[in-house]
């Protein structure tokens, strides 16, 4: 969900329903504040899909056609509207100003702009991959190379950067960015695989390769890096069991393990690309420890 796209649709349609989950009691497909946007022959958003959101999108139509400008609506999510979850929620539907469509804008950008940073090091297959799966994630994904040729191929939609220096690209990145390292030269590899662990405040550092090559690395930073600790380092990425080494399916379990570094318990009390405070990177690398050891 772009900016653009989101501006172009409350601008191609006129009459808009914002449906806001206001209360979350118990288990819910989403939170408190997820919203979606309802014209009469579109939607933008959700708020979690199911009976839940088909009745919304209902009620929302109705208010379009009857001229009715609020509506609130109470909904146990359990047997009463096939639904499984549990829990309850209350939902605000309002009519939408051209003032609240400007201030849902401008809201979208900022949101859009504290996204956290997922850097993929390097354009190669898995990386290309990798940048396929993550223009669909809500991170903003920077694809760094110092070879044209291969940027040139990336067709995803996100931003890509040709960099004679990526070590830079790592050392400017915002705390709590993540770093995939998967250059075509293991000797960059290991620079910038060690660039990002010296930062300690990323969320999830990643270098593709084997258990030897981890090895390789730690020797190697003992040697060159002051005895730099790769604790927090996941090496292989995408080592959850699979054994197909495809690009597309070595992407998919990256992803995963990115994902969930980046909405853990204690990476999401931090705001999306602020400053981590000691303490929550000390946070984060218990968690990618742990992270670790389970791959």
């Amino acid at each position: 969900m772009t900016r653009v796209d989101f501006a172009n649709f409350l601008t191609a349609h006129k009459a808009v329903i914002e449906v806001r989950l206001t209360s979350v009691r118990g288990s819910s497909p989403r939170d408190v504040g997820a919203s979606m946007y309802v014209a009469p022959s579109a939607l933008f958003g959700t708020i979690g899909g199911g009976q839940l959101e088909f009745m919304a999108i209902a009620r929302a139509r109705a208010m379009l056609n009857d001229g009715d400008l609020s509506a609130d609506m109470d909904v146990p999510l359990g047997p009463e509207i096939g639904q499984c979850c549990g829990g309850r929620v209350e939902v605000a539907l309002m009519r939408m100003r051209q003032a609240d469509k400007d201030q849902a804008i401008v809201q979208h950008t900022e949101d859009m702009t504290r996204l956290p940073h997922v850097y993929v090091m390097g354009a190669g297959h898995v990386g290309r991959a990798l940048a396929d799966l993550l223009e669909h994630m809500p991170v903003r994904c920077i694809m760094v190379d110092p070879r044209a040729d291969e940027l040139a191929l990336c067709q995803s939609a996100v931003e890509t950067r040709l960099s004679a220096i990526p070590e830079m690209d790592i050392a400017d990145a915002p705390a709590g960015s993540a770093f995939v390292v998967l250059t075509h030269d293991h000797a960059l590899d290991f620079l910038l695989t060690s660039a990002a662990l010296e930062r300690g405040d990323a969320a999830y550092v990643g270098l593709i390769g084997s258990a030897t090559k981890r090895a390789k690395f730690k020797s190697w930073c003992h040697d060159y890096c002051d005895g730099l600790t790769i604790d927090t380092l996941i090496c292989p990425i995408g080592a959850g069991g699979s054994r197909d080494k495809r690009p597309s399916v070595i992407a998919a379990l990256v992803v995963a393990e990115i994902i969930t570094a980046l909405t853990s318990e204690t990476t999401a009390v931090a705001p999306v690309g602020g400053v981590v405070s000691p303490e929550l990177g000390e946070a984060i690398q218990r968690s990618q420890t742990a992270l670790k050891e389970k791959i």
